[in-house]
């Protein structure tokens, strides 16, 4: 089942791609990432925006997780009714599920397109789908400036850019908390802020550490990944920005609008009144004057 549907796939796309790109390995890589990104983007927004709207919730969940801290019932209730879900919070962890068995595969798959060795060039040669021309692109350029992309980089660069491009990316699709948040109390109360918070660094640092071993094929695909996420974070922040601010601009207009619709009815119900003062003023008018005509 892995070969069928993982590596295998994975091996056959490389060799496409780096048939199709003029025989640039780096290339190849660049490509498969932009395409993997592009195949887990629904789902990578949706994880996005169900943090974000999670944490926007914080303060609501909070002030009714300690109204209703001895009423469990009552708690669910006050959260269906706001609309918040614990299990969302787990949406979070679907895009890191989904990365591991890919960087799993990928690394198999750049160890055996690169494999120099008989051993690995007959599993090279069981794997590849028919349609490819596999004599025609042997042997396999593995080499991008100093690199030799089926080994880890001996001078440490890569690991650095996994490093710091993973801490961005992670700083980048967490959601902005006020400073009040932060304050370890407040962290007591929030134990996802404090979750979220503490993988923002440990993350980075574990795939920094992980990376010192990586190939270096697969270290690049990590920092183009890590990239592409960096600008859907800030896409998906502006535009989450540009709805609030769409949203308090509307409730600024409705708030404006009413006091002047209530200005309007006192003043048309002004006209209406001295306008039916006029009216009896000048009926008792006419009555006095009929009568002075009849003495």
């Amino acid at each position: 089942m892995w070969d069928l549907f993982i590596l295998n796939p994975m091996i056959n796309a490389l060799l496409v791609l780096y048939d199709l790109l003029g025989t640039n390995f780096f290339l190849a890589i660049a490509v498969f990432t932009l395409l993997i990104r592009l195949i887990t983007l629904p789902l990578n927004l949706r994880q996005q925006r169900a943090s974000m709207r999670m944490q926007e919730m914080q303060p609501q969940v909070q002030a009714i997780q300690k109204k209703y801290k001895d009423n469990p019932q009552k708690m669910q209730e006050e959260f269906q009714k706001i609309g918040y879900n614990p299990a969302e919070s787990l949406l979070g962890c679907l895009p890191l599920l989904i990365q591991f068995p890919i960087l799993i595969g990928l690394y198999r798959a750049i160890i055996v397109v690169l494999g120099s060795t008989p051993q690995a060039l007959f599993e090279l040669t069981q794997r590849v789908y028919d349609f490819i021309d596999l004599t025609a692109l042997l042997p396999v350029n593995n080499q991008f400036y100093w690199l030799n992309l089926a080994q880890p980089d001996p001078l440490f660069v890569l690991p650095f850019l996994v490093l710091a491009t993973t801490f961005l990316q992670q700083k980048l699709l967490t959601p902005q908390t006020k400073k009040n948040e932060n304050k370890k109390g407040d962290q007591s109360d929030n134990p996802m802020a404090g979750m979220t918070q503490s993988m923002q660094y440990t993350m980075p640092l574990m795939f920094g550490f992980f990376a010192l071993q990586f190939p270096a094929g697969l270290s690049l695909y990590f920092i183009l990944s890590n990239v592409i996420g960096m600008g859907q974070g800030l896409f998906i922040r502006r535009s989450s920005e540009d709805d609030k601010n769409v949203s308090e601009k509307t409730a600024r207009t409705a708030k404006a609008e009413i006091p002047e619709t209530t200005e309007t009815s006192r003043a048309d119900s002004n006209e209406n009144g001295s306008g039916t003062q006029t009216e009896s003023r000048k009926k008792s008018s006419r009555k006095r004057r009929r009568r002075r005509k009849r003495n």
